[in-house]
């Protein structure tokens, strides 16, 4: 199994859920097979980076999830298509599907059944180490999967990224810090997650975005991740160059997740070209 990056131990929750995707990816060894055949069965992938791309305003990546380690039970009785669908109606320009099971309450159940429900495309939000979870990804109808910076090493961040693409999907590579940054561009990352929740502790600070956007080139684009909860907070990250936004708790806890969507929508931003 690849080791993870750096040279620091991760921390508590993080360090148990990479523990536990090493054995989910030993046990997928066994249906490998399996898992490349699946790849002829799917339509070809949509062009998620590319919807993300408008120029104008910020885009809106909805997420579909039940629960998080730091957040608990969020919504655990969700019917993914049917929310799913609300979002894409609501005018968001991608989904994303978590489909970690033991800390997320997710599937890749629910991946196949939004990916044939909607027309916009869907990410495999999960913790990513393998190319066997790239291959079961694109086998379960995924346009895009997430690549975090901050569990792989650049060996490992690079062959996953070149998977990805060469199965072509979209890769929304992960990052936090400056340093991350700068190892998703030596791999090629056209498309940057600036997490504004430290995965060290937890924390949540959506001016990490705001701090992080211009160190990125203007042609690659910038979703900001975590920690976006009013429209308010969607017009000072536009107004900061980000390109497009990932949202999940703050639409799930509302009584309507799809009404509650059309208000991270049609934001204005800044370029940054």
């Amino acid at each position: 199994m690849p080791e993870t990056q750096g040279h620091e131990a991760l921390p508590g929750i993080l360090a148990r859920i990479v523990e536990t995707k090493r054995a989910e990816v030993a046990e997928l060894r066994r249906s490998a097979d399996l898992i490349e055949r699946r790849l002829s069965d799917v339509p070809p992938p949509r062009d998620f980076r590319g919807a993300l791309a408008d120029e104008a305003v910020v885009s809106l990546i909805a997420e579909c999830k039940r629960r998080s380690p730091g957040a608990g039970e969020i919504l655990p009785g969700l019917d993914p298509v049917s929310l799913t669908r609300g979002y894409e109606e609501a005018g968001a320009s991608a989904l994303s599907v978590l489909t970690d099971q033991d800390y997320f309450g997710g599937s890749l159940v629910d991946l196949r059944a939004v990916s044939g429900a909607v027309g916009v495309p869907v990410l495999r939000k999960d913790f990513t180490l393998d190319t066997l979870q790239v291959m079961e990804a694109r086998g379960s109808g995924a346009d895009a999967v997430l690549l975090i910076a901050r569990i792989l090493d650049d060996q490992t961040l690079k062959g996953l990224h070149t998977a990805v693409t060469a199965l072509g999907m979209s890769a929304l590579v992960e990052v936090h810090d400056a340093i991350e940054i700068d190892r998703a561009l030596r791999v090629g990352a056209d498309l940057i997650g600036i997490n504004n929740r430290d995965l060290s502790t937890f924390r949540t600070d959506l001016r990490t975005s705001i701090r992080l956007v211009d160190d990125v080139p203007s042609d690659v684009l910038v979703v900001s991740e975590s920690g976006i909860r009013t429209r308010a907070d969607v017009e000072e990250l536009g107004a900061g160059g980000v390109d497009a936004i990932l949202v999940g708790e703050s639409l799930l806890a509302a009584e309507d997740p799809s009404e509650a969507a059309t208000a991270f929508v049609g934001v204005a931003r800044r370029s940054r070209g």
